[in-house]
């Protein structure tokens, strides 16, 4: 008997995080990509609710990311299921079919990451303001928030790069995926400029969250 579909909105943390224990691969970690988005946008929803309620940004920002919420929860379980297909693909006889299913598998779960990636990107502003307006009592929630945003875009640009990476097993060299996908090669490059931006966004506002470190 086949076992009931794990995914971010209809299970349990404990049913989810314990199918991402299994060694299955779906879930895997793009969906834990999703699910970290998730996170930093729900930690950026409920500061922007400590920051404000006059219709203001930080209604604007809370309306944002309860919207992003959804989004990345979505995404991760689309996410899971294209990890089957990769995982199918590679399970195949070698051959031509093989080396197809491969490329196609490859390419569209670098795809859905760069579309995961794209959005912890957007989500950066709104934190960033956070950090800077927001209610300074929070300011602990923010930098859990970066966090858990950063985990969200070193995940996106590693599997965006591995997913491309992994076309070399249908036979395609690295040169010819950069100019047949110039897109997502584009997108790596850009995601390792975003965490970039998120460690000084954190570090900016460190001794706030961590007045003990300064003794």
């Amino acid at each position: 008997m086949e076992k009931p579909e794990v995914t971010t909105q209809g299970s349990t943390v404990e049913e989810w995080t314990r199918a991402l224990a299994e060694s299955t691969g779906s879930p895997g970690g793009g969906a834990g990509t999703g699910l970290m988005l998730a996170v930093a946008a729900s930690l950026t929803s409920m500061v922007a609710g400590y920051s404000g309620d006059d219709g203001g940004e930080p209604d604007r920002i809370r309306e944002r990311a309860q919207a992003l919420r959804q989004e990345a929860l979505r995404l991760a379980d689309d996410d899971a299921s294209a990890s089957k297909a990769f995982g199918a693909a590679f399970r195949l006889e070698p051959g031509d079919e093989r080396d197809e299913a491969i490329r196609r598998a490859s390419v569209e779960a670098a795809a859905a990451s760069a579309v995961l990636g794209e959005r912890a990107i957007e989500a950066i502003d709104d934190l960033a303001w956070l950090a800077t307006n927001g209610n300074r009592a929070l300011v602990a929630d923010v930098v859990v928030a970066f966090g858990a945003l950063r985990a969200a875009l070193a995940g996106a640009r590693t599997n965006v790069s591995f997913d491309l990476g992994s076309l070399r097993s249908a036979g395609t060299g690295l040169e010819q995926v950069r100019e047949q996908h110039p897109d997502l090669w584009a997108a790596v490059e850009k995601l390792n400029a975003a965490m970039d931006r998120i460690d000084g966004l954190a570090a900016a506002i460190d001794n706030r969250a961590a007045p003990t470190d300064a003794i």
